[in-house]
């Protein structure tokens, strides 16, 4: 898994290239974010027109998924497993990454 960075609103598009050249994926899946009572916000929008993207670039189907709670859900956990000793320090990035992993397996589990 990989996170890749966004600037000002711009995705790395040579990183993404280079995933999709690398995996091959059959199908992308792009986080929603929501407010709490599952809203649209401003981010919603720029979500749904990444997705749009990329889906145009690459030709392959993308999901939507619901995003609301990962992060908080994600460092619920990793503090679980600092306090068990399993991990130390936490960067920004490791709360992206497992809440990405979050995010897919809530995705599985109700798709599959």
């Amino acid at each position: 898994m990989k996170v890749v960075d966004n600037h000002s609103g711009t995705p790395d598009w040579q990183s993404i290239d280079q995933c999709m050249e690398e995996w091959t994926p059959k199908a992308l899946l792009v986080g929603i974010p929501l407010t709490a009572e599952g809203e649209k916000q401003d981010m919603t929008h720029h979500a749904s027109g990444f997705a749009k993207r990329l889906k145009k670039r690459y030709n392959v189907p993308v999901f939507d998924a619901d995003e609301r709670f990962s992060s908080i859900e994600a460092q619920q956990e990793l503090q679980k497993m600092r306090a068990r000793g399993q991990r130390g320090k936490t960067q920004h990035a490791d709360v992206d990454k497992l809440a990405a992993a979050l995010i897919l397996e809530r995705w599985f589990s109700e798709h599959l």
